[in-house]
């Protein structure tokens, strides 16, 4: 089949890869437009398009899939079918009706679960033992359509979201090529998702990113694995924001501290939850790099008695 895969970022690149790799024929990408980043705020092209550079073929950059001269642009490529992978835009229905077998987006969860841009991250956050990844037809719903295929993925102890999406998106891309093939060959079925178990995903904010150190040790715990690499679990101390990259829950059981309050050791640095205290590994102050705790607490001098707010 004549193939024009969507995707924009880092996670995209496995499927973009191994669609290019497969007996279909990749005649297209499209992806979201160049973009400033850096300290020099340049502008940037995704990884998903400077792949499809590399790859030789045409690389499509809508301000949305609603953008003039879009539909005609991605029609004149032919395609058979849309593959799409956090694409980041939504598709109107004129746009989902060009391939004659629609677009196939690879969802990183076992659908109905975690619908949404985040489904990695809530399903650490919510504490899932086990995720996946789904491919299934792309509708004008959120994430509602007919499933292709699934894959599951358990979620370990110590996974951090990139840890986890990681994993999902090099698996994910066999399975998006298989349902590729279903569809070529018509040995797939879409099968309709179910009505229960339903959850959704809105993507997280900073704002979500702040740590409650009110809560349980395992449920600060989740927050930080689930935000890291990004947004970032935060806290505040001394008024400035204090980025926790990685915490440990393993930690001797004659210490005992209020919420957020710190003691700071030769060798390590411990804060109070709503339970059981816990480990900080590795923090970021504002403006620096990533350091050990032990280090950072070093630096600033914590002293008896102050907390993390």
């Amino acid at each position: 089949m004549r193939v024009v895969f969507a995707g924009t970022p880092e996670a995209a690149l496995p499927s973009l890869r191994a669609i290019a790799a497969s007996r279909h024929e990749l005649v297209g990408v499209v992806t979201r437009p160049d973009a400033r980043a850096g300290r020099g705020r340049s502008l940037r092209t995704s990884p998903v398009g400077l792949l499809g550079e590399q790859l030789g073929v045409p690389v499509l950059k809508p301000r949305s899939a609603k953008e003039p001269g879009f539909a005609e642009d991605l029609a004149a490529l032919e395609p058979d079918v849309c593959p799409v992978v956090a694409y980041g835009s939504l598709v109107p229905r004129p746009v989902l009706d060009i391939p004659r077998h629609g677009w196939v987006n690879l969802h990183f969860s076992l659908l109905p679960a975690w619908r949404g841009a985040a489904p990695v991250q809530h399903a650490i956050l919510h504490g899932d033992e086990v995720t996946g990844a789904t491919a299934f037809l792309l509708e004008e719903g959120m994430d509602t359509g007919p499933v292709l295929g699934t894959m599951t993925e358990t979620i370990r102890r110590t996974d951090t979201s990139g840890d986890l999406l990681g994993r999902l998106a090099e698996a994910g891309a066999g399975l998006l090529v298989a349902a590729l093939d279903g569809l070529a060959d018509g040995s797939i079925t879409p099968v309709t998702q179910p009505s229960e178990g339903v959850s959704m995903a809105p993507k997280i904010t900073v704002e979500d990113a702040e740590i409650r150190w009110q809560e349980p040790s395992f449920a600060i715990d989740r927050r930080v694995r689930a935000c890291t690499p990004a947004p970032g679990a935060w806290t505040t101390y001394r008024d400035a924001r204090l980025k926790i990259e990685k915490l440990d829950q393993d930690v001797p059981g004659d210490i005992r501290l209020g919420a957020g309050e710190l003691l700071a050791t030769k060798r390590a640095v411990y804060v109070g939850t709503g339970t059981t205290p816990v480990r900080l590994d590795t923090v970021q102050p504002h403006g620096k790099k990533a350091m050990a705790a032990a280090d950072w607490a070093r630096g600033v001098r914590v002293a008896e008695g102050e907390k993390l707010t």
